[in-house]
C-alpha cells in the first residue's frame, strides 16, 4: 500500500474489515483500477473459495456459541481455523470463549502488524523469495495432524483424491475451485454415511 502511495490509513482499516490476507493484496490492484463491482465480487469469490470448506468443517465446532458465532464466521481465517478446528479444548474451558479468544487476537495481530507495515513499512526493505511457501507448509501440517487425530480417514482421502482428479482436469491453474466444489458436494451427500461410521469405529 505504502508503495502504490496509499496512506497507512487504508490497510488499517481494511485489516479491521476485510480479515483474509489473500484478498488484501489483491485490495490494492482493485483500488487503482476502474470500477467493477461484478469482477471485483467473482475474483473475491475465488480468491476465498476455501473459506466455503472451512465452513462446513465448522458447522458442529460453531453449535451453540451464541452472540459470537456471527464474529467467529467473520474472523475464520486460515490461522484461526487451522487452531480452532484441531486443538483439543480442555472440558473445563468454554469452547466457544476459546474460539472466540483465538479468533479476535489473530485479528487484532494482523489489525496491528497492517497498521505498524503501514507506518514504518516504507523504511525496511528485505527478500521475501519462498515465504509463500510457509501456507503451504501450514496446510501440509494441519492435514498430517488431522490425519493422526482422525478415527477413519473417509474425509481427508476424498479431499486427496478430489484434489488429484481436479488437479489432472483442469491443470494446477484452475483446479483449485473445482476442487473445492467436488469437496463440499462429496462430503455433503456422504455427511451421514461417514458420521454413522465414525461414530461406529
Amino acid at each position: 500500500m505504502n508503495v502504490k502511495g496509499f496512506s497507512f490509513v487504508y490497510p488499517m482499516l481494511m485489516s479491521l474489515t476485510i480479515f483474509g490476507g489473500s484478498l488484501e493484496f489483491v485490495t490494492v490492484s482493485m483500488l487503482l483500477s476502474s470500477f467493477a463491482p461484478l469482477q471485483t465480487f467473482i475474483l473475491t469469490l475465488m480468491i476465498q473459495a476455501r473459506h466455503l470448506f472451512y465452513g462446513i468443517s465448522m458447522l458442529e465446532k460453531y453449535k451453540n456459541t451464541g452472540w459470537k458465532k456471527i464474529y467467529l464466521i467473520f474472523g475464520m481465517c486460515d490461522e484461526s481455523f487451522s487452531i480452532n478446528y484441531s486443538t483439543d479444548v480442555p472440558e473445563d474451558v468454554d469452547k466457544g470463549w476459546f474460539m472466540f479468544w483465538v479468533t479476535f487476537l489473530n485479528h487484532m495481530y494482523w489489525f496491528t502488524g497492517s497498521t505498524i507495515g503501514g507506518l514504518v513499512g516504507s523504511l525496511f526493505t528485505f527478500n521475501t523469495e519462498g515465504l509463500s511457501f510457509v501456507m503451504t507448509a501450514m496446510f501440509v501440517v494441519i492435514f498430517l495432524d488431522q490425519w493422526l487425530k482422525e478415527k477413519q480417514h473417509i474425509s481427508s482421502l476424498i479431499g486427496v483424491f478430489a484434489s488429484l482428479i481436479c488437479l489432472m482436469i483442469f491443470g494446477s491453474d484452475n483446479f483449485m475451485i473445482p476442487t473445492m466444489i467436488c469437496i463440499i458436494v462429496t462430503l455433503s451427500l456422504l455427511r451421514k454415511p461417514i458420521g454413522d461410521k465414525e461414530d461406529s469405529v
